[in-house]
């Protein structure tokens, strides 16, 4: 058999289950038991385990690049045999440089380049939608990641981030964090929708209740936990100047940019945000290591932390307005646009405070590019350059 038709037996499977989960009361739970019975009892289950290991690897190593990569993804559902030997292969972005399943954009990026994506801009629905670069420039063709919706409200204005591109709601099972202002726009924070980290603090609010309400499994709670603590300087020239941008990421040691140095990795989904794919369990990283940080304020609790900061710009004579090298990635001159790299916590600067950390910048009218590597993820880098979508009354 071929690689297509164990993906067609796969789908058919899946699209009985989700038929039979809409047949509603007690025959739902009875049809889901059926349908993971059936996919655990698969056909391709029988397969020697060292056969199948060697395929697996061979497609793994062959469809290196969306959008061919979705067979990685299907075969991950074939089955439970399928789906652990696809986890063990399948390596984190960090080492791969790779973005294959959905719970890849909470894991740190690649350490040894920037992983180029686009940022594409709907004024009339204030959404916004993150995209893999699958070209040497942003097109239609990109691989989908993320999206955000904004909602304005009376003191402060929050970006809902989501999996799905039509379901942006804090109930949903799609939800996964946030960026919240506040009232002038100046200070930011980032909330995950589950922890980042093993004894991560929760913050409690109306809508950690509404999101824990919509909750399948009580062993991870669903809510709002500060992850980053976004701060714009008052910007004295006015709008003739660069914003000047300071981030501290709660839940990302110092440590983590040096040689050797680790971040903490988030290795799967609470069961509220993957029922709508309920036949892929993702992958698990073994070099995972999670610590205790503190999470709080801006102005407080960063000793420890890893602390980000815009890269200065250079004053061009001859061009007349402040000039940064983003390599051929940003065309457009805006005040938007940034470079983030590590701030040395104490002495002088090293190499690694050198390296480009994110880069987000203007290239159409409502088109960004947003490149981003080691330690932070897909999904903290686009909260990052949601921040300077936001109006700021006190910097401009």
């Amino acid at each position: 058999m071929t690689i297509r038709s164990i993906i067609q037996d796969m789908r058919s499977r899946s699209s009985r289950v989700v038929q039979d989960r809409f047949t509603g009361g007690p025959a739902v739970e009875v049809s889901v038991r059926v349908g993971e019975d059936g996919l655990n009892q698969s056909c391709w289950a029988s397969m020697p385990q060292e056969l199948l290991r060697e395929v697996l690897v061979r497609i793994e190593a062959s469809e290196s690049a969306w959008p061919p990569r979705k067979s990685v993804v299907a075969c991950a559902g074939v089955c439970r045999s399928w789906r652990e030997i696809t986890k063990e292969i399948v390596k984190t972005p960090e080492l791969s440089g790779k973005l294959t399943f959905p719970i890849s954009v909470k894991q740190p990026g690649p350490r040894d380049s920037l992983l180029q994506c686009f940022i594409k801009r709907n004024r009339s629905t204030q959404t916004y939608y993150l995209f893999l670069n699958l070209t040497s420039a942003p097109s239609e063709d990109g691989k989908f990641l993320l999206a955000a919706r904004k909602c304005r409200r009376p003191t402060c204005t929050d970006y809902i981030i989501s999996l799905h591109a039509d379901d942006m709601s804090k109930g949903s099972n799609t939800y996964i964090g946030k960026l919240r202002s506040n009232f002038l726009g100046t200070k930011f924070t980032i909330f995950d929708g589950q922890p980042p980290h093993a004894g991560a603090k929760i913050t409690k609010s109306r809508s950690t209740r509404i999101v824990n309400s919509k909750q399948v499994s009580p062993r991870v709670p669903v809510g709002n936990y500060p992850v980053a603590h976004i701060s714009y300087e008052l910007n004295v020239l006015g709008s003739r100047g660069p914003r000047r941008m300071h981030c501290i990421m709660d839940a990302i040691p110092s440590s983590a940019i040096e040689p050797g140095g680790v971040a903490p990795t988030q290795t799967d989904f609470s069961l509220g945000n993957v029922e709508f794919f309920p036949s892929l369990s993702f992958l698990r990283s073994k070099s995972n290591h999670m610590e205790t940080f503190s999470s709080g304020p801006l102005a407080s609790q960063k000793d420890g932390l890893l602390v980000l900061k815009n890269k200065a710009p250079r004053w061009h004579e001859q061009l007349q307005c402040w000039c940064l090298n983003f390599h051929g990635r940003v065309t457009v001159a805006s005040v938007k646009n940034f470079q983030l790299v590590a701030s040395p916590e104490n002495g002088p600067a090293g190499p690694e405070h050198e390296k480009i950390i994110l880069q987000f910048g203007k290239v159409g009218k409502d088109l960004f590019t947003m490149d981003f590597r080691y330690p932070i993820s897909a999904f903290q880098a686009f909260a990052l350059c949601l921040s300077s979508f936001d109006t700021k009354i006190a910097c401009e």
